[in-house]
């Protein structure tokens, strides 16, 4: 996962930072809530981290800002010193999804985040996902349109799952390509595209299918189920 952690204590920021990329996840760090802002106008992250007390926007503003201005609101854990019961009492009812009261032990943090992350982006146990008329097969690695197979390479099922697992998020090119092709790809940019134009055809991605694809100038795709 692409992980958002705000911290203005740069020793912790690392421990924090540490921690999670030992887990296997992608960190950026902010020191100021409106540098964390401005970042997630142009990129995509499954896990923020946000500290209360930072300069400029605070943690509990940057939450506001999100709820207000994203389509789909990344799940959010408050990471703070502040441990009154009012305290906690705000922070969630602002909008965060978890909030964890400095000092935290490494594999707490770590199951703290994937926990949140599970509950925030299921998957399906069986290895199948329905979404509408299309089906996935996750470990065949197959999809089914009105229960007809259709021919994807493996990375073009990958993005395809990607879009349908975020429906209704925007997901920034850089977040693609590093989901479907790992870190720092040394590909075309016009390599994306060419995916995404080959799986909105073969998935015939089309509102009679009740979805639509959408391009988002300067930042990447959206996929979104239309009302029957």
């Amino acid at each position: 996962m692409r992980i958002a952690i705000l911290e203005d204590d740069v020793a912790l920021a690392g421990l924090v930072e540490m921690a999670l990329v030992d887990a296997g996840h992608t960190c950026e760090v902010f020191g100021e809530g409106q540098f964390l802002v401005r970042a997630l106008h142009r990129s995509t992250y499954d896990v923020l981290i946000l500290d209360w007390n930072v300069p400029g926007l605070t943690g509990l503003e940057v939450i506001s800002w999100i709820k207000a201005n994203l389509d789909v609101a990344p799940p959010s854990l408050m990471l703070t010193s502040r441990s009154a019961e009012e305290d906690i009492v705000a922070g969630l009812t602002a909008g965060a999804d978890d909030y964890v009261i400095k000092p935290v032990a490494p594999a707490v943090l770590k199951a703290r985040v994937n926990a949140l992350a599970r509950r925030a982006y299921p998957t399906a146990l069986s290895g199948f996902e329905q979404y509408g008329r299309y089906r996935f097969d996750t470990r065949a690695e197959t999809v089914e349109l009105s229960g007809e197979g259709i021919a994807l390479t493996a990375k073009e099922f990958a993005l395809a799952l990607l879009l349908f697992r975020n429906m209704h998020r925007a997901l920034a090119r850089a977040y693609i390509f590093e989901a479907v092709w790992g870190r720092n790809p040394n590909l075309p940019t016009r390599t994306l595209d060419v995916h995404i134009s080959n799986v909105r055809t073969k998935l015939n991605l089309r509102p009679d299918n009740g979805v639509k694809l959408v391009p988002i100038y300067s930042y990447g795709y959206r996929l979104e189920a239309l009302a029957s």
